[in-house]
């Protein structure tokens, strides 16, 4: 299935936290959106692969995902390499996506920028016609995204853009909490992580009103890019 916007995240729940808004935007704009999970989360102090993959489920439901896969790379120990890029290159040549957004290129967890990278460089060998992949026993044409975006996570990056997402911010935190392993619950008895506290999904809306309060609206997601965006008219950017 084409979609217009595939979402790369290397662990289950990364695009929820950093880039949901964004993609229910979009979605309500009439545009097809897939995910893509690099691993399972497996080394995640909390929860389990298996149980990652049933909240990612109920997420995705939520957002209206067109698809949702999962590559299986091994958490905490992919590279950036022929064989994993080839991985996402078979992705991303199935559902052509015009944009990926992808993991931060600098952050707290060491796998969000080696994955940033590893996703950018994807994007770029995806159009190279001598790479040839199949998928599903059947060849592949070359697909190259006409932009790669990062969306920002833990660190406090200065975004290049900001996408006003007011309007879908309960859908957001929806997104989220579908992901109740992970995060805050008074009942929860599972070990304390740096993501697990209340503040910390305080610390995200504050964030979002940071980049919101700097547009003129009330929450927003930032992005940074390694490519300059090219617009047709000054008035692309009001």
């Amino acid at each position: 299935m084409k979609v217009d916007i595939l979402a790369i995240g290397v662990h289950p729940d990364d695009v929820e936290l950093s880039c949901s808004g964004t993609i229910a935007k979009h979605i309500a704009l009439g545009k097809k959106v897939g995910v893509l999970d690099l691993t399972l989360g497996e080394l995640g102090t909390r929860g389990s692969a298996e149980l990652r993959v049933k909240e990612a489920a109920l997420s995705s439901e939520i957002l209206g995902l067109s698809f949702r896969n999962h590559l299986h790379m091994k958490d905490g120990f992919f590279a950036n390499d022929e064989l994993h890029q080839r991985k996402i290159i078979e992705q991303i040549r199935d559902c052509r996506p015009e944009i990926v957004l992808c993991n931060a290129i600098s952050d707290r967890h060491p796998d969000h920028g080696r994955a940033a990278k590893l996703v950018a460089d994807a994007c770029f060998y995806s159009g190279l016609v001598k790479i040839e992949t199949s998928l599903r026993e059947m060849p592949q044409n070359v697909w190259r995204p006409k932009a790669v975006y990062h969306y920002i996570q833990d660190h406090f990056l200065h975004p290049d853009f900001v996408i006003d997402i007011s309007e879908h911010i309960e859908t957001k935190h929806k997104s989220i909490m579908a992901f109740s392993s992970q995060f805050y619950s008074p009942n929860s008895n599972e070990p304390q992580t740096p993501i697990s506290g209340k503040e910390f999904l305080e610390s995200l809306n504050s964030k979002m009103s940071i980049w919101g309060r700097s547009i003129g609206v009330k929450y927003a997601e930032g992005f940074t890019v390694n490519r300059y965006p090219g617009i047709n008219s000054l008035f692309d950017l009001i």
